[in-house]
């Protein structure tokens, strides 16, 4: 994409969010729930198929691109991104990273568009942060497969059309794993109640059940090929979403800079601007400074993943502190406006529950230090 097109879908989307969502906020957090107008939206500007190929009805954004738009996206409730992140991202690059063409084909343009909105069900109740021990298994029976387990905390579950599920089809370990497109209608597919979160509000995950869900052949990601190799397909995936999660992050950051520095001028202390006190000076340079690494982490790590030089190291690195800072900044807003920060209506308060999660999904801060540490040191690292 050129960058006169580029910066035009930035400007569009940024008007988008500031404009149309932004005063929303509090409604989607009070209601859990995003207008059907804002989803509808969502679709005719194409973000439910910004990662995806054009040759596949999407934008076809690299990751360095795609990192510009969720800067923008990320100023905003995190409702808005969960209303398509899993097409773009994890779910959807199911079928870019492993599936046959003839899966991609029939898969990928309804998801681009918005008509088919996909989940990626990998955590279980018992394989959260190291998922290669999940249990939920799929035997073969004639030409197609039996699934049987459960998945947890299932991103857009409650109004998936179809879902990539990870199940074990043979012995213990990662190469055992395979992944199936599963049909949200199937017989003996469950999806629980919306779970009830601290944060997010709007953005929706529930658990999902199989019991002796029947699927075809056509299911297999990757056709019979596909046997054993739906752990290598999510690592790929996670990579590209752990750097899409970064970015969120930066754009949160954003926003909560802009609501420091706005209350900082605005509220008054003692006849002065709460700004002029030099306490609050620091916060507000620390917020800025974090903001600024991130950037520069998340578009470096970006690069990289354009270039094929790092697709395993960086995007942990990015997820990693990118999560972690967008934290300390929501704390810093939240002290910033003092009491009127920790009551409820004040963006940053619900910022602050809102960022809580990025440093637990897509990996924890935990498993991106081991990825990273385990990485550099090597074999040493395993004793």
């Amino acid at each position: 994409m050129d960058a006169a097109e580029l910066d035009e879908i930035l400007r569009t989307v940024r008007a988008f969010v500031r404009d149309r969502v932004v005063p929303l906020e509090a409604q989607i957090d009070r209601e859990d729930e995003v207008p059907v107008v804002i989803r509808d939206a969502a679709k005719e500007m194409g973000l439910f198929g910004f990662a995806i190929p054009e040759a596949y009805g999407g934008l076809g954004l690299t990751m360095t691109e795609e990192c510009r738009l969720v800067f923008e996206l990320g100023y905003t409730t995190p409702a808005l991104r969960s209303l398509f992140g899993s097409n773009n991202g994890i779910a959807g690059h199911v079928l870019l990273e492993g599936a046959t063409d003839a899966q991609r084909q029939r898969w990928l343009p309804r998801i681009a568009t918005g008509e088919v909105v996909a989940a990626f069900a990998l955590t279980e109740p018992e394989a959260g942060s190291d998922p290669s021990g999940l249990s939920t298994a799929a035997r073969r029976d004639g030409d197609g497969w039996v699934i049987d387990g459960a998945k947890r905390y299932i991103t857009n579950a409650p109004v998936a059309d179809v879902l990539m599920v990870f199940a074990r089809t043979g012995g213990p370990g990662a190469g055992g794993i395979s992944a199936f497109m599963v049909p949200a209608d199937a017989p003996g597919l469950r999806v629980a109640p919306k779970d009830a979160k601290m944060g997010q509000g709007g953005a929706w995950t529930a658990d999902v059940t199989f019991d002796a869900v029947h699927v075809g052949p056509e299911a297999l990601v990757g056709g019979d090929g596909g046997v054993g190799r739906g752990w290598s397909t999510a690592m790929r995936c996670l990579a590209h979403g752990r750097i899409h999660i970064a970015a969120l992050c930066v754009g949160m950051a954003g926003r909560l800079v802009d609501e420091t520095v706005a209350y900082a001028r605005a509220r008054r202390q003692s006849g002065r601007p709460i700004g002029a006190f030099q306490l609050v000076q620091g916060m507000v340079a620390d917020s800025v400074t974090d903001l600024h690494a991130g950037r520069a982490v998340v578009l470096d790590a970006a690069r990289a993943y354009d270039e094929g030089s790092d697709r395993r190291v960086a995007p942990s690195v990015a997820k990693y502190f990118a999560s972690e800072m967008v934290g300390r900044v929501a704390d810093r807003a939240v002290q910033v406006h003092g009491g009127a920060g920790y009551m409820r209506g004040m963006a940053v308060e619900r910022f602050y529950r809102d960022a809580r999660l990025f440093r637990i999904y897509e990996g924890t801060s935990q498993i991106q230090q081991l990825i990273i540490a385990r990485n550099v040191i090597g074999d040493a690292a395993r004793g």
